[in-house]
This record gives structure tokens, C-alpha cells and sequence, in this order.
């Protein structure tokens, strides 16, 4: 009288068991109202016995979960909608999520993963552990974020996932699984690597730092420059290991400040080589960030300026012994170059006159 027909054989079976002396519990059905209107109900279903224990007959108790499964139905909509590949696993790591974006993405459809283990089955062998580290953890209620792997796609082909792994949980609390929320960063890998190429064939030295000034960007140019190879820069401090005494102050503020997102250009230092060697370089100083905008870290791209430097310092001790007067000014006028001549000359010391309005 008041089951629907898809449904009267199962609610006649779980009444037959009752009256056998098999409860049953959590039972879903659907139960019809007098006006029409079909509501969810969850059902446990109690044998009843008289004063001598023989089965006198059934008595359920019911809970409706008619708003419950709307919402479930509604979150399951809005998961397999989503433009991000959205998977699930049971608590033995069974797929039983497998949204539209999963399906273009990877090119499985649901009919072939659903039921099938995500980790034996879709991940390559040398990630397997990590995933699977990550989904028992979960399971454990420890989720993961930002977590990165490969899946290899029906076509072979490998697409870098970008992963957050959370706890799935029933009403009563229980984890009856993981969901994961996945991001496609083949491309952005692609173009990190890219990134990296140059990088590393620069004809400029390039090193990079983290956010407590350990290296972790250095490339061959650097190496032929300084002389210490990639082994032997990564993830030491910069300032401590490879700049002198007197310029480490400058240059952890150079770097401080670029970590505070305020850049420098035309920096000049020294580094100390392997071989003891002191080289001048011109540093222009960059903050380094990830795609949300977080400061990561400093990249530092310099020009060995040890010639010109010379070059200069030839040029200054050549201007100050010539046995001619030789003055400078600055684009206002005031005196910057004074040379021996020209103090013995008019007998002001350089002292006297640098900074000077010379007219």
C-alpha cells in the first residue's frame, strides 16, 4: 500500500528477515505521503517479541534523510560539474568518485575506474608509495595539500597532478574514505623546466636563494665563474659560505629586502672563487614567487665586472699621476676628480675640494 514498486520487494525482504530474527539497519528506502510527495526515509528494522520470545512481528525506526539526500545529490552534482578533476576512494582505496574533469583529463570513463584501486592501477610504479602515503594518511585524518604526482592517461600519455587529499567523513564522524581535488600542472611543469634550461644556460651567472638565503638556483655559469659546482653550493647559506666579511651585511640586506618583495639593481660585491680568487660582480636582485604571489625566494643575476673594475682603477691611478691638471664635476657642478697635479697646482688636497661646487 505505501512502498513504491521498485522498492517493495527489498523493504519485504528486510521485514521477512526481522521476522526471522535478523535485524537490519540503516536501511534506505523511499516512503510515498498521503499527498504525493516522496520522501527518503533510514530505516532500522527490530524483530518484536512477546513475554516468551516468540517474534510477534516487526517495528522499524526511521529517520528522514529526505533533505540529507537532497544536498548529497547536490554535492555529488556540483563535484562531477567542476572544472577541476575531483577523485574519491573507499577506506581500502576502491575509486568511487570520478568526475567529468577526471574523465576528459585522464581519458578513463567512470564504467572503467569505478571499483578498480587508484594506486595499483593509474599510478606509475615509482609514485605508488607516495600516493598511497598520502591517501592513508588521510584516511588517518592528516590531509595533504599541494601534493604533486603523475597519472598516466588511457592514451599513455603522463600529466603532472596537483593534489589536495582530504578526509572523507560520514554523518556520524566515521572516514569512510578520501577525496582528492586535483589540478592539471603539466603545463606549468613544462614551463618551470623551460625556465630552468635557461637558466642554467645562461651566459650570465645566476643564483637563487630561499627565503633564509640558502642556495638553491645555480647555474653553470656560476659554476665556471666561481668554481664550485652545483653539489657544492645547495642549500648552503650564501652570505656565510661565499661573500667576504665586509660585504655580508650588504648583501643579506640586499637580499632581505628582496624578500620583502623591494628589489635592487646594480649591486655591487665581491665572491671569493674556489680558487681564492676575488671577482666583482654587478647583482641585479629579484623576488622570487610562487603562482599565489608568495615570496619564495630571491634569484640573483649578475655580470662579472672584474675587468671593467680594473680597468677603471688603471684608468683612476693613470688620471691621478699624469703630469697635467686634470678636474671632474658631477652633471651639478660639483667636483668628483682631483688629481695630484692639479692639488699641487692650486694647492687644494682632494679633501678640499671633492663635493665642491667647482665655479
Amino acid at each position: 500500500e505505501f512502498i513504491t514498486g521498485e522498492y517493495r520487494a527489498a523493504v519485504r525482504a528486510v521485514i521477512d528477515k526481522a521476522v526471522q530474527g535478523y535485524e537490519t539497519a540503516n536501511f534506505e528506502f523511499p516512503l510515498i505521503t498521503k499527498a504525493g510527495a516522496r520522501i527518503e526515509v533510514l530505516l532500522n528494522a527490530t524483530t518484536r517479541r512477546d513475554e516468551q520470545g516468540n517474534v510477534i512481528g516487526v517495528v522499524g525506526i526511521g529517520q528522514d534523510i529526505t533533505g540529507r539526500i537532497a544536498q548529497e545529490r547536490e554535492y555529488s552534482k556540483l563535484i562531477d560539474t567542476a572544472n577541476a578533476p575531483i577523485f574519491g576512494v573507499d577506506t581500502v582505496g576502491s575509486v568511487n568518485v570520478w568526475n567529468q574533469c577526471a574523465m576528459k583529463l585522464v581519458g578513463y570513463s567512470i564504467d572503467e575506474v569505478m571499483g578498480k584501486n587508484l594506486v595499483e592501477e593509474f599510478i606509475t610504479g615509482e609514485y605508488r608509495a607516495a600516493v598511497k602515503a598520502v591517501l592513508d594518511e588521510a584516511m588517518r585524518g592528516k590531509e595533504t595539500a599541494n601534493f604533486e604526482f603523475p597519472l598516466i592517461t588511457k592514451g599513455g600519455a603522463r600529466i603532472e597532478v596537483l593534489l589536495n587529499a582530504t578526509t572523507r567523513r560520514d554523518e556520524q564522524g566515521n572516514v569512510i574514505g578520501v577525496v582528492g581535488i586535483g589540478q592539471d600542472i603539466t603545463g606549468r611543469i613544462a614551463q618551470e623546466r623551460e625556465y630552468s634550461k635557461l637558466i642554467d644556460t645562461a651566459n650570465a651567472p645566476i643564483f637563487g636563494v630561499d627565503t633564509v638565503g640558502r642556495v638553491n638556483v645555480w647555474n653553470q655559469c656560476a659554476m665556471r665563474l666561481v668554481g664550485y659546482s652545483i653539489d657544492e653550493v645547495m642549500g648552503k647559506n650564501l652570505v656565510e659560505e661565499f661573500i667576504t666579511g665586509e660585504y655580508r651585511a650588504a648583501v643579506r640586506a640586499v637580499i632581505d629586502k628582496a624578500v620583502q618583495g623591494y628589489e635592487t639593481a646594480n649591486f655591487e660585491f665581491p665572491l671569493i672563487t674556489k680558487a681564492g680568487a676575488r671577482i666583482e660582480v654587478l647583482l641585479n636582485a629579484t623576488t622570487r614567487r610562487d603562482e599565489q604571489g608568495n615570496v619564495i625566494g630571491v634569484v640573483g643575476i649578475g655580470q662579472d665586472i672584474t675587468g671593467r673594475i680594473a680597468q677603471e682603477r688603471e684608468y683612476s691611478k693613470l688620471i691621478d699621476t699624469a703630469n697635467a691638471p686634470i678636474f671632474g664635476v658631477d652633471t651639478v657642478g660639483s667636483v668628483n676628480v682631483w688629481n695630484q697635479c692639479a692639488m699641487k697646482l692650486v694647492g687644494y688636497s682632494i679633501d678640499e675640494v671633492m663635493g665642491k661646487n667647482l665655479v
